[in-house]
């Protein structure tokens, strides 16, 4: 079942990811907007959310080896990680509101707005399901072994580190090589 969500969510990310190319290279596009980007700022805020999946991953080995304190811990981490990338692209956003850059203000704005929102709305759902499975491992839920819990989140979580790295790429990095 998880293998058809990520399918179907990679998909519908992989359209958004194309539309937001489609609209760079259209004669309404606003190569103006686009220098209202901050990459360094986002770059850092990206690297919390990359350092998420270690984390993450960290839980996961020490959920197998069955050390639930040590679990908690990368958990609690990789939420604070995750909660810290939302802040970087709230604070973006709002920076971008200020200069007048919003969904209806051109192209840029739309497609952007579009792919980087449902992102962080999937990175927000994907905290959501991590501050629940936190939850669920301090009351002493996973004492059990054999869930499968951990590794379902784990592999959404991962999805959407990995979602981010292209969104990030053709965002921010592509068009500062295509520049030169």
């Amino acid at each position: 079942m998880i293998k058809l969500v990520v399918g179907t969510e990679a998909l519908f990310f992989v359209v958004l990811i194309f539309g937001y190319v489609y609209f760079a290279f259209n004669p309404g596009y606003s190569p103006q907007a686009l220098r209202l980007l901050n990459i360094r700022s986002t770059g850092m805020f990206s690297l919390f959310l990359f350092s998420s999946s270690f984390t993450y991953w960290r839980a996961e080995v020490n959920f197998d080896k069955g050390k639930l304190f040590r679990l908690k811990v990368w958990l609690t981490i990789t939420i604070l990680l995750g909660c810290l990338f939302l802040f970087g692209q709230g604070r973006e956003y709002f920076n971008l509101f200020r200069e007048n850059l919003i969904v209806s203000s051109n192209l840029f704005g739309t497609s952007f707005f579009t792919l980087t929102g449902f992102h962080g709305l999937h990175v927000f759902i994907g905290l959501i399901m991590l501050s629940i499975v936190l939850l669920l491992a301090f009351l002493g839920d996973f004492d059990r072994p054999g869930s499968s819990v951990i590794g379902t989140v784990g592999i959404y979580w991962h999805f959407v580190d990995i979602v981010w790295f292209f969104v990030f790429s053709m965002v921010y990095v592509l068009p500062h090589f295509l520049k030169q």
